[in-house]
């Protein structure tokens, strides 16, 4: 599997022990499985797959990926990632994640249920034990976070649940709350200004972007531009918070201007946030971006071609383990809110993202000063030295 982040690099800047190293860079735990359901009367079977790359820091978290695309090497990728966005935010998880290879629109109501069922079936040992403690990602909702409770009975061995069972008031929002916050945070160190009229174009407009879009429309930036598959809304003057909650893409540029899809890249504008899927800012497509600082909503949307691209021009990419840590900070609180039996409020629940994520952004910052590095290789290096540190305090390796 190759590395989601640049070992070589981060090796330079930190005591990296080779032993930890070579954990490091393969997963601790691969799981494939068979998930078969009868639909319409029909035989499915979906190839399922359970990476947990590294459980030194506690047990494995991340989402499961319901996609036809999703494969193995994918899932690897985002639990490693999953690992250093812990890492970073300083919460006591490991990096996993889980993935089932169908499309999610094939399925009914009834199928997409017993679907989930069968993956709590074939992965229930890890679920039940702790070792994997499942959220929603793409293709998948707090629905399918309630049918696995209910199959397990224990609500901590999942998060992102509804709050009426068990849930966490604002973690819907929460991975939207904590990129606008990060967002305000850069603008003031990148920009020199306060996120009030900042400019944003914001590719992807999925559950992470509306909620982005709507929070920092309410903290006083100008969204200007929204995609999706459908094509680019477009309003100059910035649009209605309001109107960012409850309308469609296509239904914003019918009340505002239309653009092509791309168009969004290369507008001008103070912020763009990739919120969309992985891989979608490369070397063919970078050199349109006009925006000064880019914040990563999705999981690795810049290519390492993309990366030198802005950097070349002079553009800041606040990394992803940093930017979108707020789905991970709030199941992190969902957890803890299953085991302690206290029940949050939706504003404690933003307080903790603002506050958890407000420190790792500092370190970050701090690191990006002291060392002269770029914002990714400073994250990727404070996450690397947590993971280390850890395995040589629980003598996993030793320092020679």
């Amino acid at each position: 599997m190759t590395s989601a982040i640049d070992l070589d690099k981060v090796a330079r800047l930190i005591e990296l022990p080779c032993d930890a190293r070579q954990l490091i860079e393969r997963p601790g735990q691969e799981i494939r499985s068979t998930l078969n359901i009868i639909h319409d009367g029909s035989l499915i079977c979906a190839d399922a797959y359970l990476v947990i790359h590294c459980s030194v820091r506690g047990p494995g978290k991340g989402g499961i990926r319901l996609s036809a695309d999703v494969d193995l090497a994918e899932t690897g990728r985002l639990a490693e990632l999953m690992t250093y966005k812990c890492a970073l935010s300083k919460i006591p998880f490991g990096g996993a994640k889980s993935g089932i290879r169908l499309a999610p629109e094939s399925l009914n109501s009834d199928s997409r249920t017993a679907m989930i069922k069968e993956y709590v079936h074939c992965f229930q040992p890890f679920l039940t034990a702790g070792i994997y403690i499942p959220a929603p990602d793409m293709g998948t909702d707090s629905s399918d976070m309630a049918t696995i409770y209910g199959c397990t009975h224990m609500p901590e061995c999942v998060t992102g649940k509804p709050p009426r069972v068990g849930g966490l008031p604002g973690r819907l929002e929460a991975t939207g709350y904590g990129v606008a916050a990060v967002t305000g945070m850069a603008a003031q160190d990148v920009l020199g200004r306060e996120i009030v009229g900042c400019s944003v174009a914001i590719q992807g407009f999925g559950n992470v972007g509306r909620w982005a879009a709507q929070f920092l429309a309410r903290r006083g930036a100008k969204v200007t531009a929204v995609s999706d598959i459908t094509g680019c809304a477009y309003s100059e003057t910035g649009f209605p918070a309001d109107e960012l909650m409850e309308a469609s893409v296509n239904d914003l540029s019918c009340l505002h201007e239309r653009l092509e899809r791309d168009d969004l890249l290369g507008l001008p504008v103070d912020i763009l946030i990739p919120a969309a899927s992985g891989q979608t800012l490369h070397a063919g497509n970078s050199s349109m971006v006009r925006a000064r600082l880019i914040v990563e909503a999705a999981n690795e949307p810049v290519t390492a071609d993309g990366d030198a691209v802005l950097a070349e021009n002079g553009r800041v990419v606040i990394p992803d383990i940093l930017a979108n840590a707020g789905g991970v900070v709030a199941s992190y609180a969902e957890w803890r809110q299953a085991k302690s039996g206290e029940v949050l409020e939706r504003e404690q629940t933003y307080k903790i993202i603002e506050d958890r994520l407000g420190r790792a952004y500092r370190a970050v910052s701090s690191a990006v000063r002291d060392i002269n590095v770029d914002w990714r290789i400073a994250a990727q290096a404070l996450a690397v030295n947590e993971v280390a540190q850890a395995m040589v305090e629980r003598k996993w390796v030793f320092l020679r």
